[in-house]
């Protein structure tokens, strides 16, 4: 007996916890670009939308496990990610393996919802530019994000409803001459994200992760005020706030419940920020809130041989950014902005970090132009839980 007990120790080690799991993570704005309510599940049900078909092309090709679609919109009558997931994901093409992503989440977001309020400053009330976040419809511009492994939903939080107001210190708009840009009213019941924030916990082989995932508002299309450039900071500054160790008792989520992230989470910021490190619009210090944080690691700077290229071939506004291309992650008008890194994987310091990378490959490596599927790129990030 003693004797086959010591071969089984041998064979067989003591169990000490949950096994590690290699995991890979990924944010892409799809800029799906649907312009009326109901053209989303048209697209969805065909398995024909031709841009849809390349995004479905590059998952497959880069396969996350955990994956944010910013620019995905939000239609509460559509089973999106069923549909998305069964005749896109799920449809193996070009000699590639299908995938499919037994686990999502969605909500509403605040773009096309309208506030009551004229928040844009024309003297009228309605239209995309007075909705909580702009959008033609409700929402337009949403988020989904997708996973192969359990959404704990009871874990999990969103921050719709979180008033601008509440964040301590908020950048509130003044004109040039000093006056308030929103009247104390206004202000007093403006929401601080111009679609969601979303802490989405996924039980990974026992242990938990937080996907924290947002798309802050551009900080351009608005006046001297720079409503939309003290948005965009404030946006990002919520992430900073709300997984410091310091206490944040003034953070509320929709349910109620007030706190930030509890200190030693596994966490990962993902999503179109809006703001680069070095060039384009946003307010001098805006990403550098994270990327500045002990306890966020943003060492594993994503970069790809497509960014360079394309930014040696489009000149423009490239030729004078300060930034390397190689990191870049959207590619947009060269004569005024070029082209820019905006999307986001910003792991927290107590994570195994191995890898990370912008899917835009030079040209000539794969059968489309991944410029065609949208004007970001795919970013991803390899962990180890």
């Amino acid at each position: 007996m003693r004797r086959s007990l010591y071969t089984f120790f041998l064979i067989c080690p003591l169990w000490t916890g949950p096994l590690a799991a290699e995991v890979r993570i990924a944010t892409f704005n799809i800029a799906m670009g649907f312009e009326r309510a109901g053209e989303m599940a048209s697209a969805l049900e065909s398995g024909e939308h031709e841009r849809l078909l390349m995004v479905a092309d590059i998952l497959q090709r880069v396969r996350p496990d955990i994956l944010l679609l910013n620019e995905f919109d939000y239609d509460p009558a559509v089973d999106a990610a069923a549909l998305f997931n069964r005749n896109y994901l799920a449809v193996a093409a070009g000699g590639r393996e299908a995938i499919e992503y037994p686990w999502h989440f969605r909500a509403p977001v605040n773009t096309g919802v309208d506030s009551g309020l004229d928040l844009d400053g024309d003297g009228n009330v309605g239209g995309p530019g007075d909705a909580w976040g702009f959008g033609r419809f409700p929402g337009q511009y949403g988020m989904l994000v997708l996973s192969r492994y359990p959404l704990l939903q009871s874990r999990s939080r969103t921050f719709q409803h979180f008033r601008w107001a509440d964040l301590p210190g908020a950048s509130r708009p003044v004109q040039p001459d000093g006056a308030h840009f929103y009247t104390d009213e206004t202000w007093s019941r403006l929401r601080l994200s111009s679609k969601s924030h979303w802490d989405l916990v996924f039980d990974v082989n026992g242990k938990e992760l937080h996907l924290l995932a947002s798309h802050p508002t551009p900080p351009v299309f608005d006046g001297p005020e720079d409503r939309n450039g003290r948005r965009n900071f404030d946006e990002i500054r919520f992430w900073r706030e709300y997984t410091s160790p310091e206490p944040a008792d003034w953070i509320r989520d929709d349910a109620g419940k007030t706190g930030g992230l509890a200190p030693g989470s596994r966490f990962v910021i993902a999503g179109d920020l809006n703001a680069d490190p070095q060039d384009g619009d946003s307010r001098p210090g805006a990403i550098a809130q994270l990327l500045s944080a002990p306890w966020i690691d943003a060492n594993c700077i994503p970069s790809s041989t497509g960014g360079t290229d394309a930014a040696r071939e489009q000149g423009g506004t490239n030729d004078q950014q300060r930034g390397d291309p190689a990191h870049d992650t959207a590619d947009f008008d060269d004569r005024r902005t070029g082209n820019l890194r905006l999307d986001y994987l910003l792991p927290s310091a107590n994570l195994d970090l191995r890898d990370c990378g912008v899917f835009w490959p030079a040209a000539g490596l794969i059968d489309f132009d991944p410029g065609e599927a949208s004007d970001h790129r795919l970013v991803w990030l390899d962990i180890v839980l």
